[in-house]
């Protein structure tokens, strides 16, 4: 039976389930490749596709990160762990709770923008609205819109600071968006290397060749610490990517806050002149039209 994805299951949800099984079926005493086969023949996708690269031949951890996504992290674990003979099946129960803890701030994050972000695309439509509202009023909007100098010139401001309007409103919710990836990865495969009993350095050496990562200031404040105060960095490298991923949620609900405030600068320096150019200026200006003509 084929694993299909829930409705509103993300990636990076769907690989921390499957990671999980995974584990759970190490943890069991099952052999990795058949492991991998039981999760092929329930159906899971990345597993057919890593069955098919170890019968080829392939590694799997660069199976796995060929898959993208959160699969890459998963595909560095992998690679981490089976390098320095870390425990598999513990790595990747880390592996996979990072996962799903990292997505579930990324969603917070995400809900916190829908708001604003759908609020500012319902009010850039308001210049639109203003000229259908004229028309239904009886005002002869349209044509003074397209016959009139002054009409012509209030409809090209109006589009004009439209289009601004959108496309600044779309640059302030990009940049409040979350940014891809898990948070505290790199302390994550740190903990693994240096739970499989390599050096420090051995460890930074390794992540920063497998993961593709130019290493972290704070992993190497941590492990610094660890040295200087002769405890275990395994513990304090976990500690910081749990705080790095809550400060990634926590960053994520103040960027929300602060959107919704950023999009009144749109709103008031665009949207609204804009709806005067299209909405009111056309009724005063079919107004005195017809106050001319009367005369």
């Amino acid at each position: 039976m084929r694993r299909r994805t829930k409705p509103g299951e993300s990636d990076a949800a769907a690989a921390a389930d499957s990671v999980l099984r995974l584990s759970v079926l190490l943890r069991a005493g099952v052999a990795p490749g058949r492991a991998w086969t039981f999760l092929a023949d329930a159906g899971d996708a990345v597993a057919v596709r890593v069955c098919a690269a170890v019968a080829a031949g392939d590694d799997t951890g660069e199976a796995l990160s060929a898959a993208g996504g959160p699969w890459r992290d998963v595909g560095a674990a992998w690679r981490v762990a089976t390098t320095v003979g870390a425990p598999l099946a513990e790595s990747l129960r880390d592996v996979a709770s990072a996962l799903r803890d990292g997505q579930q701030a990324a969603d917070e994050v995400r809900v916190a923008l829908a708001e604003p972000a759908a609020t500012a695309r319902l009010m850039s439509w308001l210049p639109l609205v203003a000229v259908g509202l004229g028309f239904v009023l009886g005002f002869d909007t349209v044509t003074v819109l397209a016959a009139n100098p002054l009409g012509i010139a209030c409809l090209v401001g109006g589009v004009a600071l439209i289009v601004v309007a959108r496309r600044w409103t779309a640059a302030l919710v990009r940049r409040a968006q979350p940014t891809p990836g898990i948070p505290g990865m790199d302390a994550e495969l740190t903990a693994i290397a240096l739970g499989g009993g390599v050096s420090i350095d051995r460890a930074r050496a390794l992540v920063s060749e497998q993961a593709a990562t130019g290493g972290s200031t704070e992993v190497d404040e941590i492990l610094g610490l660890s040295t200087a105060a002769g405890v275990p960095a395994v513990d304090l490298l976990r500690s910081s990517a749990w705080l790095a991923r809550h400060r990634a949620r926590t960053d994520g609900r103040l960027r929300a806050a602060a959107l919704s405030s950023r999009l009144l600068l749109p709103l008031g320096v665009c949207t609204l002149p804009a709806f005067l150019l299209l909405g009111v200026a056309p009724m005063l200006l079919s107004i005195l039209s017809s106050g001319v003509l009367v005369v």
